[in-house]
C-alpha cells in the first residue's frame, strides 16, 4: 500500500502539528511538484508505524458520506428495529453483476443488525445533511439513531432516509475480515 501526500513520512507526526502538510511548504500549502510516495512496508527507519497520523492522512480523502441502513430482525419480541451507522468508506465494485461494499469496524452492534437481516440500503447524503451525518455517526446511540428521522422502506425492507439524494438497496453477498474491518459486498 502507498500514500501520496507531499514530502509527509506517513509513521510520524512533526512535532506536535497534527495537520497534514510538508514541512517544506509555507503557510501550509501544497507544492505538488514535489510528491513523493511513503509505503507502510518501508522498514528503512527505524521509527514505528503510527496509525492514529495514517488515519489523519486519510481523513484528508475526500469521500462522499453515506448512511447504510437495515431492518434488524426481531431478537426480543419488540419486532424488527431499524438500524443504520454513518460510512465514509463506501465504494462501487462491479457494474456486472451491480455489487457495492462498505467497510465498518469490528464489533460493531450495528453491523450485528445488518449482517442477520442479510440486506442493507445505502443512503446517500449530500453536502447539505451533515445533521444526518453525526446522527448517524455517534456511537452508542443505537437506539436514538432514527428518532425524528423520516424514512420508508425500500424493497428489501431497509430504511431509505426521506432526505438521502439517492440510494442503493442491496443484498448482503459476502462479508470478509480485513484487519480491524469487515468488508460488506452487497448486491
Amino acid at each position: 500500500s502507498q500514500c501520496l501526500f507531499g514530502r509527509v513520512d506517513i509513521r510520524r507526526r512533526v512535532g506536535r502539528d497534527t495537520r497534514i502538510r510538508d514541512v517544506g511548504h509555507e503557510r501550509g500549502s501544497y507544492n505538488w511538484r514535489h510528491l513523493q510516495s511513503a509505503t507502510m512496508s518501508d522498514t528503512t527507519d527505524s521509527t514505528a508505524f503510527d496509525s492514529g497520523h495514517f488515519r489523519t492522512i486519510m481523513g484528508h480523502f475526500p469521500t462522499g458520506v453515506t448512511v447504510v441502513t437495515a431492518m434488524s430482525p426481531d431478537v426480543d419480541g419488540s419486532g424488527p428495529q431499524p438500524v443504520g451507522f454513518t460510512i465514509g468508506s463506501f465504494t462501487s465494485v462491479s457494474l456486472d453483476p451491480p455489487l457495492v461494499g462498505f467497510l465498518p469496524q469490528l464489533g460493531s452492534s450495528t453491523m450485528d443488525g445488518i449482517e442477520t437481516s442479510n440486506s442493507f440500503c445505502v443512503n446517500v447524503l449530500s453536502d447539505q445533511q451533515s445533521d444526518l451525518c453525526w446522527k448517524f455517526a455517534k456511537s452508542g446511540t443505537d437506539d436514538a439513531r432514527f428518532s425524528g428521522v423520516d424514512w420508508h422502506a425500500a424493497p428489501s425492507g431497509s430504511p431509505i432516509l426521506d432526505r438521502a439524494v439517492a440510494w442503493i438497496d442491496c443484498s448482503v453477498e459476502a462479508i470478509h475480515t480485513m484487519g480491524d474491518h469487515l468488508f460488506v459486498l452487497g448486491r
